[in-house]
């Protein structure tokens, strides 16, 4: 495997990511397709039925969100009020047949990450954590706007499911850098995610994501709602939280920082420690 040099700066991670195409999941292309074929055979496909295929895949939900943002104005872009904020409305302004043309063949990330390909023994496994939980921090975030009658619910678990996309970028991309964070992480418990991307990466993930977010033209919602620098904001705090939880539980739930997010989240939602967690574990089914 060719080992690439490490870029050097928050600037040169943007500039290479943004280079480099958006795959997706082979699952979103083979749902994708056969929706195509309805569209050309009844005419009958609509927003709704394409958002349900991909709600799933948070690269395809970002491909359709940048594909939106081309078609708007830099202005537009920074006022809530001319941009869509959930996919289906990405989707509308996109056209149902514009968008069935645009697609062509995509890249797909089961193809980045096989070994065969990447050199990485570990890069499928990787992607497939991530994926799970970028699915439970999406399922968790809603639930929990739910509960708050949050009027932006469908935005907080868009925000919820794309709040790690660089990683799932990093592994499609870059797997032998995902698979040394991977293992050092591993090796240490104790180890967080922000300084050991730091060490390695020279920055944190975090703010790769801000930065390619405004890059591709994303919505100021979704770009508010998953900056973690701003947790004073309830909606972020939706998202984090979310985020953090099906992290501390990806393995079981036994983990020793979920008390500390039991009573977190308890504050955002007026619960206490025990009926927060009892609300994570009936949404978690």
């Amino acid at each position: 495997m060719l080992l690439l040099p490490i870029p050097a700066s928050l600037p040169a991670w943007t500039e290479a990511f943004c280079s480099l195409p958006v795959p997706v999941l082979a699952d979103t292309q083979r749902a994708l397709d056969g929706l195509a074929r309805a569209e050309d055979e009844r005419g009958d496909v609509d927003a709704h039925r394409i958002a349900e295929a991909v709600a799933q895949d948070p690269l395809m939900t970002l491909r359709i969100f940048a594909s939106a943002a081309r078609l708007s104005t830099p202005a537009e872009r920074e006022d809530r009020r001319g941009m869509p904020e959930t996919v289906t409305a990405a989707l509308l302004l996109l056209g149902i047949a514009p968008f069935f043309r645009s697609l062509g063949e995509l890249p797909l990330a089961e193809a980045a990450v096989d070994p065969a390909r990447c050199g990485i023994a570990s890069a499928p496994d990787g992607l497939a954590a991530v994926l799970r939980r970028a699915r439970r921090s999406a399922n968790f975030a809603l639930g929990f706007a739910v509960h708050r009658m949050d009027g932006d619910a469908a935005a907080l678990q868009t925000a919820a499911l794309l709040h790690d996309f660089a990683e799932l970028l990093l592994w499609c991309h870059r797997p032998e850098l995902a698979d040394t964070l991977a293992q050092r992480q591993a090796a240490d418990p104790t180890l967080r995610s922000a300084p050991a991307q730091q060490a390695l990466l020279g920055i944190e993930l975090t703010a790769l994501e801000q930065a390619l977010m405004r890059a591709w033209g994303l919505p100021e919602l979704l770009r508010r709602m998953t900056d973690d620098a701003q947790a004073w904001d309830p909606q972020v705090r939706c998202v984090s939280l979310a985020v953090r939880i099906a992290r501390h539980s990806a393995v079981d739930w036994f983990n020793p920082a979920l008390p500390d997010d039991w009573t977190a989240l308890g504050e955002l939602l007026l619960l206490s420690p025990e009926a927060a967690r009892a609300l994570v574990l009936d949404i978690d089914q």
